[in-house]
């Protein structure tokens, strides 16, 4: 017996359902993707608006808050949450910018790759970024000036490396859409009687490296259902705007869910378990979940076209239970 997306019974999928409430059901079809990366993370160093420490109240806050009590966790998150100005005065509580912290990174040297190369004296002896590093903070840059600064919520989508549109439609086994129908649903979605049929509409683009399956209005791509069909043989990246919780993600490889409960955009926790790429990807998209879901999957769309419409084709997913993993 098949069940029509949305029929999911698991928490997850409540939430999805139930933030669609929130969301204003006209939108700019000009906007994507919450650019804020909302992850959940704590950043302890200096929450947004606290006054400016001096250096003992500072060191004081860090140093009883962080693991380990050295600070260095402390930089790391200055350098998360670009804030420079604290760097001297945690260098002089202690903290040692070329520990490493994360996926073999240290605070020292994963700014080389970001916006203040020159943030830290590097030492003599210390490596820096090697040819890949280095390429890869360079496709970030242009990668992030590619999709621009996108905006919005509700958004869902999901970065296939390796297959076209084409490939993603056949294995979908998913049919056009055009005309009347689709017309009103970009117009003001959810207003039709029969939501779960809107609800199954998406829109699929080629890009360099792979293809794009989005649905501005949904988190329809992002459901196990839909990932372990477009990842067989290859790997995907998806990601939903939850209005209520910020950016999720999840990643799907040849045909299981990886992982999940992931925060494109949010930037690398020093609590998670992440590869040194996975460090350096989550450090260089910091803010631009879509970038991060695209970069992750190795997709390197040239504009924002796959993520803010026209799609290179509207599609409609059969009737069946998307939530099942």
């Amino acid at each position: 017996m098949t069940a029509q997306v949305g029929s999911g019974d698991d928490a997850d999928a409540q939430e999805r359902r139930e933030c669609h409430e929130e969301v204003p059901q006209r939108r700019d079809r000009s906007q994507g993707a919450d650019a804020t990366g909302s992850s959940g993370i704590s950043h302890p160093v200096m929450p947004s608006g606290e006054p400016q420490a001096g250096h003992a109240d500072l060191a004081d806050h860090l140093l009883d808050d962080d693991e380990p009590k050295d600070g260095t966790i402390a930089l790391w998150e200055v350098l998360m949450d670009d804030q420079p100005e604290f760097v001297e005065e945690l260098v002089a509580a202690g903290a040692d910018p070329w520990r490493p912290v994360l996926g073999g990174w240290s605070p020292g040297r994963l700014s080389l790759a970001g916006p203040t190369p020159d943030l830290f004296v590097v030492p003599e002896g210390e490596r820096g970024l090697n040819a890949a590093e280095r390429a890869a903070a360079v496709e970030a840059k242009r990668l992030r000036a590619a999709l621009g600064d996108l905006q919005g919520e509700g958004l869902g989508l999901v970065c296939v490396a390796g297959i076209d549109a084409q490939e993603a439609i056949r294995r979908l086994d998913a049919t056009p859409v055009e005309g009347g129908r689709l017309h009103a649903l970009q117009e003001w979605p959810w207003s039709g009687e029969d939501i779960d049929e809107e609800m199954r509409i998406v829109g699929v683009t080629t890009v360099p490296g792979g293809c794009i399956v989005t649905q501005p209005w949904g988190y329809v791509p992002e459901t196990p259902g839909v990932q372990k069909l477009l990842s067989v043989g290859t790997v995907c990246y998806g990601m939903y705007a939850n209005a209520k919780s910020g950016n999720q993600g999840s990643i799907a490889r040849d045909g299981v869910i990886e992982g999940g409960d992931l925060h494109p955009g949010g930037g690398p926790n020093p609590y998670d378990t992440l590869t040194p790429e996975e460090v350096l990807l989550a450090y260089l998209h910091q803010h631009h979940a879509v970038a991060h879901a695209c970069a992750w999957a190795g997709l390197r769309p040239t504009d924002a076209r796959a993520v803010t419409g026209p799609p290179d084709t509207w599609v409609e997913l059969p009737l069946r239970d998307y939530w099942k993993s």
